[in-house]
């Protein structure tokens, strides 16, 4: 038996004006993405900006349905958009940001196991990292520089390829 240890290497900011101007429009568009969620159950938004390498950026927000689970969360509403209108496009970054009325948000909220595993998918089909942007409105933002570091465990199975 061996004990392996995991360690991940992702920036720490204490607020916008810490990022570079890139950064910091992505995690704005993301945050005007959130007035596309559809999310009268749980009140509560989540909003993705998706940068791509033409420059071009797609938004995302969480689209809930009374037939749990048949909603879609940001990132995937996002991700499956760019899969199916423009299949090879590269992926540079994407910013993810909440909000609700019901409290204040205080840390950053990240991607749930479903959207993480669709975003090791997307980096492993275009064979670049895609640098990722937790963004807390009024706190704390965390960028991690591949989805991999986020999921190291990712299901793959190469044979399913070929």
């Amino acid at each position: 038996m061996k004990s392996i240890n995991l360690n991940i290497t992702f920036q720490q900011y204490n607020d916008l004006n810490e990022l570079n101007e890139l950064d910091k429009t992505l995690c704005g568009l993301a945050e005007q993405a959130l007035a596309g969620s559809y999310s009268p159950y749980s009140k509560f938004r989540v909003g993705t900006a998706i940068r791509l390498a033409s420059g071009e950026i797609v938004l995302g927000s969480n689209q809930e349905n009374v037939a749990y689970p048949s909603g879609l969360c940001a990132e995937r509403v996002a991700l499956f958009s760019i899969g199916a209108n423009n299949p090879n496009a590269v992926i540079q970054s994407m910013a993810i940001t909440a909000q609700t009325d019901a409290f204040e948000i205080l840390q950053p909220v990240t991607s749930c196991g479903g959207c993480l595993q669709v975003m090791v998918e997307f980096e492993r089909r275009q064979k670049l990292p895609i640098e990722v942007i937790f963004y807390c409105i009024n706190g704390e933002i965390l960028k991690v520089p591949s989805v991999k570091s986020l999921l190291p465990f990712a299901f793959v199975e190469e044979r399913l390829e070929g």
